[in-house]
């Protein structure tokens, strides 16, 4: 009998050992997903958005503020995850010398009924920032 209980005990804390680490990955999946997804729109609406006038009349590198943020909205609206519910923040966009600065911040709610058998929901926040300056190769 003695046994058994302890087959019992080892097969329970493995089960929540395997629900742990789903709900873990979990996170960490969406965190990388929201810090790739925000490093690549940015410096693909930051190409967009090159004044391409200007650099041929003065030599400056320049971005349009507009374009950016509409090229950068559009982008990450298309690869956003539906899962989640977002924040963008364009907190700076300096038009000469390109350099932008955002933060997006992800809600999930996630519930806890599988581990506690009840309705019980939970809601965190994922934050990521990012500056980026566009460089050029000259």
């Amino acid at each position: 009998m003695k046994e058994s209980f302890w087959g019992a005990f080892v097969v329970g804390l493995g089960i929540t050992t395997i629900i742990l680490m789903f709900y873990f990955q979990t996170l960490t999946n969406t965190d990388e997903h929201n810090y790739t997804l925000l490093k690549e729109t940015t410096e693909a609406a930051m190409t967009d958005a090159f004044d391409i006038a200007t650099y041929n009349t003065t030599g400056n590198i320049r971005i349009d503020r507009e374009k950016f943020v509409e090229s950068f909205l559009r982008r990450f609206a298309q690869s956003a995850s539906l899962a989640n519910e977002y924040r963008i923040e364009i907190y700076d966009v300096n038009e000469y010398p390109p350099k932008v600065s955002i933060r997006i911040k992800s809600r999930k709610t996630q519930s806890l009924a599988i581990l506690l058998g009840g309705q019980d929901t939970f809601n965190f926040e994922i934050v990521n920032k990012l500056d980026a300056i566009l460089e050029t190769p000259y």
